[in-house]
């Protein structure tokens, strides 16, 4: 996500890793390095003095503990800084009222009518369970409300539009006034891009303001436009006063600027992210997941989240049992790439886990999965199972079955056979890793590797 500062920063911790002290000298050598390569990534000048003046203080001030390494040391504070810059905590919506309003603005190309839509598929999902209805408010660009509509049919959400109308305030009361008498939870408006120098619109967007009553008012910013999106969320705050910010577009090659700087330049929260083109690629923005990403310490937190959302808890326990048991079979081999899957890429799964190298440097190939599912199910039950042997003739009609290799069949056999082996020691290694004090007992490859 943020690639280049990322690399700059593990750069820079590498040559303080194994440093006896933090002495006035490497702690300067350090901040400067910090310095430059926030300003590298377009984060506002007057945060990285700031914030470079804190670690520094900090750093200095810090009593070296024996037990942990002065690099270590740095890096924590570093990391402890930017969550606090980012807002230290996760700030959720404030939608007290019903209908709750939440109306969108930002420039033309943010993202504004994709993300009414990506928010409106989050409200309506667990534990929210919003009814949830969209107003096609921008009249400004030509198929703006084709496509809030195209968008709402996927996730089955109504949209409110008037045909013909030129008056995007109007829209927006007539909106509420449905919202209300069909007793919506929330309304989402989505409003058209504009300049804060536009006069003309940006009085449209006060009187919709003045005609809906808001709770929250999101400026939708896109993270590939760095300083000038901080800059211009400062001035939208001031003419019409935003509750939050949505950062779009982080799955693309942004320089970090606009994550790092918007919440303490406009003094509001950074509510979400936008992390993908699909749907549901929009997530509550967490300031600690967001300073392990640019930290390149993978992102725990999102990960925790998403199995939590993705897995059913009664199945995730029963494969556990099984595993523990050593009776897995390729039936809950087939469940457990299942679970995976629900999650995402596999690729995108690695990015969140720390340790993990640089991904960009490592081809997985997705199909590989549909590949193996396909074999597991041209198994017959018997063999799924594990209740008669996977002999010869029995791969090569797996194989034509699926339209695989008998290599292929081969290959697939194996992994599982580690897979099954591994389980087999689970208990074991439960035990030797509480007898480590939690430490997992391979600190390089895996046992299946």
């Amino acid at each position: 996500m943020f690639g280049s500062l990322t690399e700059k920063f593990q750069q820079m911790f590498s040559g303080l890793l194994g440093k006896k002290s933090l002495s006035e000298g490497n702690i300067a050598d350090a901040v400067r390095e910090v310095r430059l390569a926030l300003l590298d990534a377009d984060v506002n000048y007057a945060v990285v003095s700031q914030f470079v003046k804190k670690v520094k203080e900090k750093a200095l001030g810090e009593a070296v503990i024996k037990s942990v390494d002065p690099g270590e040391q740095f890096i924590k504070i570093v990391h402890e800084e930017l969550i606090l810059l980012m807002g230290s905590d996760v700030k959720g919506l404030e939608l007290k009222k019903a209908p709750a309003v939440i109306l969108l603005c930002g420039l033309q190309g943010s993202g504004k009518t994709t993300h009414a839509a990506k928010l409106a598929a989050f409200l309506k999902k667990k534990p929210h369970n919003k009814r949830v209805l969209l107003a096609a408010c921008d009249l400004q660009r030509p198929a703006a409300i084709d496509q809030l509509k195209k968008l709402a049919s996927s996730i089955e959400t109504p949209v409110f539009s008037l045909e013909g109308e030129k008056s995007a305030v109007r829209v927006a009361k007539e909106a509420l006034s449905k919202a209300s008498k069909e007793d919506f939870d929330v309304l989402i408006l989505d409003t058209a891009g504009r300049l804060h120098i536009d006069l003309e619109l940006m009085e449209e967007l006060q009187e919709i303001k003045r005609a809906t009553e808001p709770q929250e008012i999101l400026f939708v910013a896109s993270a590939a436009t760095g300083q000038d999106a901080v800059k211009t969320a400062m001035e939208f705050d001031r003419l019409i006063a935003i509750t939050g910010t949505i950062l779009t577009m982080l799955d693309g090659s942004a320089r970090a600027g606009a994550a790092i700087s918007i919440c303490e330049v406009t003094k509001k929260p950074l509510k979400f992210e936008g992390i993908g083109e699909k749907i549901e690629d929009l997530q509550p923005f967490n300031p600690e997941s967001m300073a392990d990403r640019i930290l390149g310490m993978g992102d725990v937190i999102n990960l925790v989240r998403k199995a939590e959302e993705h897995i059913d808890e009664k199945e995730k326990e029963a494969l556990e049992k099984k595993i523990l048991k050593a009776t897995f079979t390729y039936n809950d081999y087939l469940k457990q790439m299942g679970m995976m899957r629900k999650l995402g890429s596999f690729k995108g799964l690695l990015k969140m886990m720390p340790g993990v190298p640089n991904m960009d440097e490592i081809n997985i190939d997705e199909k590989e999965f549909d590949r193996m599912e396909a074999m597991i199910r041209s198994m017959t039950p018997s063999e799924r199972e594990e209740r008669v042997e996977l002999v010869p003739s029995r791969r090569r009609r797996i194989a034509d079955g699926s339209g695989s290799k008998v290599d292929d069949v081969n290959r697939m056999v194996k992994g599982f056979k580690r897979v099954k082996q591994f389980c087999k020691e689970m208990p074991q290694l439960k035990h030797q890793m509480e007898k480590k004090g939690g430490k997992f007992p391979f600190p390089g490859k895996m046992p299946w590797e």
